[in-house]
């Protein structure tokens, strides 16, 4: 595959873009995939490459926040582990998995998230009282979140971020934080089977990865400067569009 300087400088705007998008909200894929495959890459070569150049934005975001005080690994590090274990099962399970059931259901569950972040009253930054405990919980919620996301993936990032805001408490920024803690995590463990695969297209991967390192720094410290007034409008839209690409477009 040959690529102009266009389509090159179209790739690394487009994986600003995503970072930006994944940094806040998650979902990011939904941006740069489509993208891939318009630029002739075959889909399993695109998910794979998306994947890789996702987890450089994803890693300075996870970084910022942890920097800035919003997420404490030594609380989070068993919820990584297993999420990495949660993750690498789904995608070595894929093949034996019928997952057509949930290109109806992760579109439905998606609009719930959105409708749930659109109209209920108290989300903020604030903590609140948690539901679960977070040191059994959240490794549970990494496993099942991470093991979708090995076998599926849409919307990763909006289950993470429901489940912490509503059955651990956390305030948005917070939730934001630990969620691309946990979805890096969830890609990483993917990327240990596209690599060996020869799936990734590393040029591709490369030129995408430099705009999603920006894109990644300035959705995180924008996410932490506004908090729920951004986090909170961009989730909504993040869900529905990809409720909407699922449903009709998937």
């Amino acid at each position: 595959m040959i690529l102009d300087p266009f389509v090159l400088a179209l790739l690394a705007g487009v994986g600003f873009v995503a970072g930006f998008v994944d940094a806040v909200a998650g979902g990011g894929g939904m941006v740069a995939v489509p993208v891939l495959l318009s630029v002739g890459l075959p889909p399993v070569s695109a998910l794979a490459t998306n994947k890789l150049q996702s987890v450089i934005g994803t890693c300075v975001a996870a970084f910022t926040f942890w920097r800035r005080g919003f997420v404490v690994l030594r609380q989070l590090l068993p919820a990584i582990l297993v999420t990495f274990a949660g993750s690498l099962v789904g995608a070595l399970s894929v093949k034996q998995i019928d997952t057509s059931a949930l290109s109806v259901m992760v579109p439905i569950a998606l609009i719930a998230i959105a409708c749930y972040f659109l109209f209920a009253p108290n989300l903020s930054d604030a903590d609140r009282a948690a539901r679960l405990p977070f040191r059994l919980g959240v490794p549970l919620l990494g496993f099942g979140v991470g093991f979708y996301d090995g076998i599926f993936g849409p919307g990763t990032g909006s289950f993470f971020t429901v489940a912490f805001v509503t059955l651990f408490g956390l305030g948005l920024t917070r939730a934001a934080g630990h969620t691309k803690m946990l979805n890096l995590t969830s890609n990483l463990a993917a990327l240990a089977i596209f690599i060996p695969a020869g799936d990734v297209v590393w040029p591709v991967a490369a030129v995408m990865a430099t705009g999603q390192i920006l894109g990644g720094f300035v959705g995180a410290h924008s996410s932490i400067r506004y908090g729920a007034r951004l986090i909170r409008p961009l989730v909504v839209v993040v869900s529905i569009l990809l409720a909407i690409r699922l449903l009709f477009f998937g």
